[in-house]
């Protein structure tokens, strides 16, 4: 889904932003539509991507063998962009991976990275800490997830999704019922590639190109999925330019848009 409008919106963002939106696991394009108003009310381009396997994507989630794979939605979107320009990338929950991923390729095209309640591993899933910091833990509510073996029960599952009767209390607490009802009906079973989501430096000195990107993260303090500790940890590790905190569940383009909205404005 790709939406263009234009002009300035206030003094804190005089500019017009290219924005592109990037979805957390199991989630769409469809997730944004508050957020995404929002913006191009204000004046700004608006890109929301499926990755693949979301609502909005042809590709069956069980199909999806690899992390490339599925982040390709966004890294055809950023190969396409016209020579010069600049986008804002928007990473939302496991988004925060496929935005980390477009900054090794392509931190050329990307003025700024902001993530929300987002995975923000500098290589993805290397090390022991890195699934500790960026893997949910959700075992204090017992077997949550439901597995689909696309490739027979004798291979490794090829999806996993949030079983319904807890993606309310656990994505959506303080979320309107209007939208967790619309999460409930468009939300999608995800790759289980994404646990595969791992992204080595070069001889040319990648780390540090993609430091030059500038990060903003945003933290929920009531996330019941990526718990605030956890986004503590990847802060520490890999220190963003900028911390704002949102007094919020893990899905603030639902609960708190306005704010959300603001507060990315605020970080430009």
């Amino acid at each position: 889904m790709h939406t263009d409008a234009g002009d300035d919106f206030s003094e804190s963002c005089r500019s017009t932003e290219h924005f592109v939106l990037v979805h957390g696991a199991g989630h769409g394009a469809w997730c944004w539509f508050r957020l995404l108003c929002l913006l191009q009310d204000s004046g700004h381009r608006v890109s929301a991507v499926d990755l693949a396997g979301a609502a909005g994507s042809l590709v069956d989630p069980n199909d999806v063998r690899s992390f490339d794979d599925y982040n390709a939605p966004l890294l055809d979107l950023m190969a396409s962009l016209p020579a010069g320009d600049k986008v804002i990338l928007v990473g939302h929950s496991a988004g925060g991976l496929s935005v980390v991923h477009a900054m090794h390729l392509f931190g050329d095209r990307i003025k700024q990275a902001i993530f929300i309640a987002a995975t923000m591993l500098q290589f993805g899933y290397q090390t022991e800490q890195d699934i500790k910091d960026g893997v949910p833990d959700l075992s204090e509510h017992g077997d949550v997830y439901d597995l689909t073996f696309g490739l027979g029960a004798d291979h490794p599952p090829t999806a996993v999704e949030l079983r319904k009767e807890f993606q309310r209390m656990i994505l959506y607490q303080q979320s309107p019922q209007e939208d967790s009802a619309l999460a409930s009906i468009l939300l999608r079973p995800w790759p289980t590639a994404l646990s595969t989501a791992r992204f080595t430096g070069d001889d040319g000195g990648v780390e540090s190109f993609i430091d030059r990107v500038r990060r903003v993260y945003i933290k929920t303090e009531n996330d019941r999925m990526v718990q605030p500790e956890q986004q503590e940890a990847m802060i520490r590790r890999w220190p963003p330019s900028k911390v704002m905190v949102m007094d919020t569940d893990h899905s603030p383009f639902f609960s708190a848009p306005e704010l959300l909205f603001n507060l990315i404005l605020k970080s430009l």
